[in-house]
């Protein structure tokens, strides 16, 4: 199986457990090997006092991209250390896509860079997420 193949099939399994990134209606727009995107439209039910998107959701936007970018070379990766910079608010209605890129592995420690922008391209958020690597994988290859 190529990498981009493999990435397909771990968040394909990923997708069907997690819970929290399908109830949110989160919708996963590319994979592959180090790189994901998913989208999610900013619903009533996500705004603050504000009248904006309650900086948990786009958190968490941006954590569920971090999670398919770092899985997709089929080793099980959770993240150690996250943090985000929240640049202009969304309101509801904006559609939110988050663009998880790998920018180094080192043994098995990696750092990725979230991009979330809203459905005009502005910048919303920039989220950097520090993983690590433990035992197992999420497809069982056989050679």
């Amino acid at each position: 199986m190529d990498k981009q193949n493999l990435a397909e099939a771990v968040a394909a399994s990923m997708w069907t457990e997690d819970e929290a990134t399908r109830a949110l209606g989160m919708e996963l727009k590319e994979i592959a090997p180090g790189r994901a995107s998913l989208s999610m439209t900013v619903l009533p039910s996500m705004t603050n006092g504000h009248k904006t998107c309650h900086g948990g959701y786009i958190f968490t936007l941006a954590d569920s991209a971090f999670a398919f970018a770092c899985n997709s070379h089929n080793q099980r990766v959770v993240a150690f250390q996250c943090s985000i910079t929240y640049l202009a608010p969304a309101f509801e209605g904006d559609v939110l896509t988050a663009a998880a890129v790998e920018v180094t592995v080192q043994g098995r420690s990696g750092i990725y860079d979230i991009h979330v922008c809203n459905q005009d391209g502005a910048r919303i958020a920039e989220f950097r997420g520090n993983s690590r690597t433990i035992k197992g994988v999420h497809i069982e290859l056989t050679p």
